[in-house]
């Protein structure tokens, strides 16, 4: 199922995607969601981020590839930061330039992981039940913020100003990261491609890794981290984070 959120005439809704109708439901997403009778045109709403997370996670230096052309060391655990949840855009949302830094800002396709079941210390075997399941985000960085200050990295301010985690359109609940391809069109120009098989640590591993330092609650979500191909952009750019099987995030920055 492809679980969306809208804005529909003022108010917000959410259900299930299927073809160019959305079928609603009410109750909570992450629990008694109930269907009703009402179906819209997706035309006809706006998108919202798909869910309205506590925490949003960022995996660094997950995957081989780019690992090995950086020459980073392979990591024993998941490397990961937080950025703000108000940092969320919708799919088609346009995301600003930031007012207060201008510097490049980088794209990073990736794939993200929504937590659908409180998740505290669980094991690698028991993680698949507490996901949800999962979309498309694109992890914006202002890159000259990481290291700007020698005594304390950045990576909070660098990686949530407003838009800087853009999410969607849809969460899947029927998906394979194993046997799945993410490719970054950045202005139609293809920028990534590589295989979500790639992961030093796979979804489960991390929620598994993560849910031993920090309580992981429905909706909360995880960044999966990128590979090869993260450029800065200019602004005016449209920028597509496309995964078989889940469907293609789109946002214009600037």
């Amino acid at each position: 199922m492809q679980w969306m959120r809208f804005d529909y005439q003022g108010a917000m809704g959410f259900g299930v995607l299927e073809g160019e109708q959305v079928r609603c439901f009410q109750g909570d997403m992450f629990g008694a969601a109930v269907a009703t009778q009402d179906t819209l045109n997706v035309a006809a709403v706006q998108w919202l981020p798909p869910c309205r997370p506590g925490k949003v996670i960022g995996l660094w230096n997950n995957f081989r590839a780019a690992a090995e052309k950086n020459g980073w060391a392979q990591p024993t655990e998941p490397l990961y930061f937080l950025k703000s949840p108000g940092s969320l855009a919708a799919h088609l949302a346009p995301i600003a330039v930031p007012a207060s830094y201008g510097g490049r800002v980088a794209y990073e396709g990736e794939l993200v992981v929504v937590i659908g079941k409180t998740a505290r210390a669980v094991g690698v075997r028991d993680a698949a039940a507490h996901i949800f399941g999962y979309s498309c985000g694109n992890d914006l960085t202002a890159l000259e913020l990481l290291h700007s200050d020698a005594s304390f990295a950045q990576w909070t301010r660098a990686k949530s100003f407003d838009g800087f985690a853009a999410f969607g359109p849809v969460i899947e609940t029927d998906f394979d990261p194993a046997t799945a391809q993410l490719r970054t069109l950045v202005g139609g120009r293809e920028r990534q491609n590589y295989a979500l098989s790639d992961m030093f640590f796979s979804p489960l591993e991390m929620v598994s890794r993560i849910s031993h330092d920090m309580t992981l609650e429905p909706g909360d979500l995880i960044y999966c981290g990128t590979s090869l191909g993260v450029l800065p952009m200019k602004a005016g750019t449209t920028v597509e984070v496309v995964i078989d099987g889940i469907g293609t995030l789109s946002n214009l920055y600037g």
